[in-house]
């Protein structure tokens, strides 16, 4: 995977970035820290800037935001709770109620976690999903989507910037850190399920 981020980078310039930033925020796994810290590193040596780059990935961003607000607004929390009201939601013992909770949280309280779940790997990809369901205000979502992806995609490019050929040792301790959040994800839901399971 590093291999053909790094080749399209160098091949496409700007536009491979966007591409790939656009892929990352639909399909999580593809790792956002080697294209970042590629592309700041990549400034040093090429007629790309920080500016430039941090322009085009934070559009990449916008641009895979969008498209997950978009599914998001299609399975709308009616579909989703009618879903759950069958044999799915018997199985994994979830309810309608469970869902319209969910829904009326993220409504009073859950809009400022766009923003803040930016900095976060796979949940700034997934927050769009919820940010859609309950159709959140655009120009907000917009708003929070623009600026939050734009301080961390500005910082990890400025890094691989001033660390330059040992971009690769920043890119490294942030799999780490994105790998540990994969995993406390994981055992979040699995925890959350026991609870309910235990329950019943």
């Amino acid at each position: 995977m590093q291999e053909f981020v790094i080749s399209l980078m160098d091949r496409f310039g700007y536009p491979g970035i966007l591409f790939l930033i656009t892929l990352e925020n639909i399909f999580p796994p593809i790792p956002s820290e080697v294209i970042l810290t590629l592309g700041g590193f990549m400034t040093t040596y090429t007629d790309m800037s920080i500016l430039g780059v941090t322009l085009f990935s934070t559009f990449g961003s916008l641009l895979g935001a969008i498209i997950l607000y978009s599914v998001g607004k299609l399975l709308r929390g009616d579909r989703l709770m009618y879903v759950v009201s069958g044999r799915l939601g018997r199985l994994l013992h979830f309810k309608a109620e469970d869902v319209s909770r969910s829904i009326e949280w993220f409504r009073k309280k859950g809009t400022k976690s766009v923003f803040f779940c930016r900095f976060i790997p796979i949940v700034r990809s997934l927050i769009s999903i919820p940010a859609g369901m309950c159709e959140m205000n655009p120009t907000i979502f917009l708003l929070y989507t623009t600026v939050g992806s734009a301080v961390w995609n500005a910082v990890l490019i400025t890094l691989g910037s001033i660390v330059g050929e040992n971009w690769e040792e920043i890119s490294t301790v942030l799999h780490r850190y994105s790998s540990m959040t994969r995993i406390l994800l994981i055992a979040l839901v699995a925890l959350l399920l026991f609870r309910r399971l235990r329950k019943k």
